[in-house]
């Protein structure tokens, strides 16, 4: 199990719908790529529990441009606001 604790910033990603993302840093993602392998369950996305602000949810991650993204739910971002 890797565990990680990081600060980041959000993006706001317009589209048909919008969606919320907390990028994670770069040096987790080498670490992330290698569990991957594992545990990743399609599109290269993996499962993960996290918790924001005291708001604890599950959720996968998605790969982007070598790195990865953390989705954030409208629950998780209001409660943890």
């Amino acid at each position: 199990m890797l565990e990680m604790v990081f600060e980041t910033g959000v993006i706001d990603w317009r589209g048909p719908a919008p969606f919320f993302f907390a990028p994670v840093p770069d040096r987790y993602s080498n670490d992330i790529r290698s569990a991957a392998k594992l545990v990743s369950y399609g599109w290269g996305v993996i499962p993960v529990s996290a918790s924001i602000g005291g708001v604890d949810f599950t959720t996968s991650l998605f790969p982007k441009d070598g790195n990865y993204l953390l989705p954030l739910k409208d629950a998780v971002r209001k409660n943890a606001a």
